[in-house]
């Protein structure tokens, strides 16, 4: 067995109106070179001005990742030469990114694992390539948007951990609102590199770089082979070679190219941006505006409202879909009844409707009082759901239908016993629970006196009630 290592860099798209470096807008087109400036194609003369949001986002994703933030925005120019790049440099960030030493715990199998941040620095995306057999096309509508990448330290260790960071990360630019992060439009992509050692070994292995990787299962795919097949390289007394490879539709890698040394960039601080200080009073608002984030909602649930794992993780997925559970709950509501109500009904309907928490017909506090007339026995917890959808189809407030069709649950015990009675009179089913001990007959009754009820009777008590009822009869013969 070989100690597996592996260290990510994730880029991602910033939803900005423009891009990083020039006034041409941000924004997917289908249409080639359609958004695009003289500064996105480097021709002579430009002069680059940073995007004031895509740094404040930058800012904030690093607070986020608990990373250090300097004291200035210094950006550099990263020199090489390849088609998709045309000024010949790209402008980045080495000399001190917008975050350094940070890190972000996940869950993986149960447990809470810290993966730790090396550095996130902004930068320019390139432009993209299209190949042909005989020829390529550049399409530089992508030039120029606001990049981040973040890049973690080898500390991750299986394919399942990669997967849960990357869905973490997706999440947190998801909850800050700074990305889409859509792997399907290249938003959200990375690049695995990964190295097997001895358990006992001192160094790291000899490391293979996959790059541009944009499905989560893609990359679980590729570390999964590569383990497997450094493994079978090093049992056989081999050796790994260093080069960058790429995952193919049959879940295999190939190799694209050796590398034997890294490259020379020449770095040095891009002259046409001039250094912009990070003042307190900047860093104060942007913090401002960090909302409570999922990891840390995850521990609130569990630990504070006893909620379970399972839905816990449902409720926090989304981040407008938590703030809209905890305005439900902030009113007073039952917690229990608040959770079973948003991970059924009102995720169902969603999910049905395609439609966002913010345009659901029902708010946070008509969910909250329907929450109430459960919890004080008023409307049973099935009877709710079916009101709820009748309320969202009909757009009527859930209180307001309850009040209009006279829907108070009924709880009085002496009430029920009367009920109850009436349906078992001359019922052949008493006589199969007492002759042959059929419980079926407990459900049966149930039904019956739901029915009967038009669903108003509190289902618990008139369970309690058949029960005693049928045992009663059974002794007295």
């Amino acid at each position: 067995m070989y100690k597996v290592v592996i260290g990510l860099e994730v880029h991602c798209e910033l939803e900005t109106k423009t891009k990083n470096f020039s006034f041409a807008p941000n924004s997917f087109s289908d249409i080639s070179n359609d958004q695009v400036s003289a500064v996105d194609l480097g021709l002579p003369g430009i002069l680059p001005l940073a995007n004031k949001q895509a740094v404040y986002d930058s800012i904030l994703t690093s607070l986020a990742l608990n990373c250090k933030i300097p004291d200035e925005v210094i950006f550099d120019r990263k020199n090489y030469f390849y088609p998709d790049l045309p000024k010949g440099y790209q402008i980045t960030q080495n000399t001190k990114p917008m975050g350094v030493d940070g890190y972000l715990d996940i869950l993986v199998n149960d447990k809470i694992k810290r993966i730790y941040i090396h550095d996130l620095h902004l930068e320019e995306d390139t432009a993209s390539l299209e190949h042909y057999p005989k020829y390529s096309l550049i399409d530089y509508n992508r030039s120029g948007v606001p990049l981040m990448e973040i890049v973690t330290t080898p500390c991750i260790s299986s394919a399942d951990e990669a997967v849960a960071f990357l869905e973490e990360l997706k999440d947190i630019f998801l909850y800050l609102g700074v990305s889409r992060a859509r792997s399907d439009l290249g938003q959200m992509r990375c690049d695995v590199n990964i190295s097997l050692m001895d358990e006992d070994a001192k160094e790291l292995g000899t490391k293979v770089e996959m790059k541009n990787i944009n499905a989560f299962n893609n990359v679980r795919l590729a570390i999964e082979y590569e383990i497997k097949r450094q493994s079978k390289l090093l049992d056989e007394g081999k050796k790994v070679v260093q080069e960058t490879r790429r995952i193919a539709e049959d879940g295999k890698t190939y190799s694209m190219r050796e590398k034997v040394d890294a490259l020379d960039y020449k770095y040095f601080i891009e002259p046409n941006i001039p250094s912009t200080p990070i003042t307190d009073e900047l860093l104060n608002e942007i913090k401002a505006k960090l909302p409570e984030l999922k990891m840390e909602r995850y521990n609130k649930y569990i630990n504070e409202y006893k909620i379970d794992k399972e839905s816990t993780l449902t409720i926090i997925k989304n981040k407008d879909i938590a703030d809209y559970f905890e305005k439900v709950i902030s009113n007073g509501a039952d917690i229990d009844i608040a959770v079973n109500l948003m991970t059924t009904s009102i995720l169902s309907t969603l999910n049905k409707t395609e439609t966002t928490i913010d345009e659901l017909f029902i708010r946070e506090n008509m969910l909250s009082d329907l929450v109430k007339l459960v919890s004080q026995n008023k409307l049973s917890l099935d009877a709710s759901k079916k009101l709820l959808y009748e309320a969202i189809k009909e757009k009527i407030s859930p209180i307001e239908i309850f009040n209009k069709n006279n829907l108070d649950q009924i709880s009085d015990k002496d009430e029920l016993l009367n009920i109850i009675r009436d349906l078992m009179k001359d019922d052949k089913m008493v006589l199969e629970y007492i002759n042959n001990d059929n419980k079926g007959a407990i459900n049966y009754f149930i039904g019956k006196v739901m029915k009967s009820t038009n669903r108003r009777a509190n289902p618990n008590m008139s369970k309690d009630i058949i029960i005693s009822e049928l045992e009663r009869m059974k002794n007295n013969g």
